[in-house]
């Protein structure tokens, strides 16, 4: 198509709106980085290493103050609301929330991501959007990636996930997450996984959706909330309520169960200080990964929320779930079924 009649399509329209103000398509996009940690934004070192200051490990624990980090992941411009996906095959060490990586002391050749991770398509104002994610079904080889690059010299060659034997046998998932907006408040979300490998394998799906921590720092920001609302819909339900941005619902098909906590650090993991409050950041990861039952709030309130979904997946086979309107202002279409896509 020639660029001259791009005015014409439906995204031309669109353009042409976000241009004119009327219709803010673009308030909502992928600006959620995959890896927020070890990054000069939040480094507050006194000799300026960011890579030390802020490793991988605490990651999952301590709330940042600039930015965020998610798989596939999007949030509005200012990154007050955040929704992204996390998964545990049952095996890993570490609930997967964000790309892991080497910093800039552990690789033979500088600061890498060691996943695989491919943006499939987009367009300008963010209508549509595909993204997919390569998640083992094995456990992931933080340590000996970690281990062999570091023993590596800058004459050798990096050591790839790969070089490991993660992905033998084809034994891991593809999971695509897509996005499709009905008007610039309106978002589909669809997540499709599929096992690769020979055999069923497990599988927890969590779509997660968080407000970053914008209230531990100077005290003047009022605290923002997220509950299960069960009367809003007949289907699940997880309504937000941000000074900001105002009140916003997450409609999801019926997980096997909603789990809340608090995206505040945890000062106890990390510095071996009290905690404000018994849910933290890696509360998730605690619930999930190390079967702790007090991690997550009883009450379903918090600051961040997962639905939680368990599955096994047979080899070959794909499972599609979806999200409605985890941003919309009101009551969106949430009947739609899981295949229902929107023509753009």
């Amino acid at each position: 198509m020639e660029l001259t009649q791009i005015v014409k399509t439906r995204e031309g329209k669109r353009l042409d709106e976000n241009r004119q103000r009327t219709a803010h398509w673009n308030r909502w996009g992928p600006y959620l980085s995959e890896r927020a940690w070890g990054t000069v934004r939040e480094d507050y070192s006194p000799n300026g290493t960011a890579w030390d200051y802020f490793p991988h490990d605490h990651a999952r624990s301590r709330a940042y103050r600039w930015n965020e980090d998610g798989l596939g992941g999007i949030c509005d411009r200012h990154q007050h609301i955040c929704f992204a996906i996390a998964l545990w095959n049952g095996r890993d060490p570490i609930l997967k929330e964000r790309l892991f990586g080497l910093t800039n002391s552990e690789g033979n050749h500088g600061e890498d991501v060691k996943e695989y991770y491919f943006y499939l398509d987009n367009t300008p104002t963010h209508a549509y959007m595909k993204y997919l994610y390569k998640y083992p079904q094995a456990a992931f080889p933080y340590a000996e990636l970690v281990a062999e690059n570091r023993r590596r010299d800058r004459t050798q060659p990096e050591y790839e996930l790969l070089d490991t034997d993660v992905f033998a046998e084809s034994r891991y998932f593809d999971v695509f997450i897509e996005y499709a907006k009905g008007s610039p408040e309106d978002i589909l979300i669809e997540i499709t996984i599929a096992n690769r490998g020979p055999e069923d394998a497990p599988l927890d799906l969590l779509p997660t959706i968080w407000l970053r921590n914008t209230w531990s720092w100077d005290g003047t920001q009022s605290k923002p909330q997220l509950y299960q609302n069960d009367h809003v819909s007949e289907h699940a339900c997880i309504e937000l309520d941000d000074p900001y941005y105002g009140q916003r619902y997450l409609y999801c098909q019926p997980p096997d169960e909603f789990m809340f906590t608090e995206n505040d650090t945890n000062f106890q993991r990390l510095y071996g200080a009290q905690n404000s409050s018994p849910y933290v950041k890696d509360g998730f990861h605690a619930y999930v990964v190390n079967g702790r039952q007090d991690a997550v709030n009883p009450t379903r309130r918090g600051t961040k929320a997962a639905a939680r979904y368990r599955s096994r997946f047979l080899p070959g086979r794909a499972r599609v779930s979806d999200c409605a309107s985890p941003i919309s202002s009101g009551l969106s279409t949430a009947t739609r079924s899981p295949r229902t896509s929107i023509g753009y």
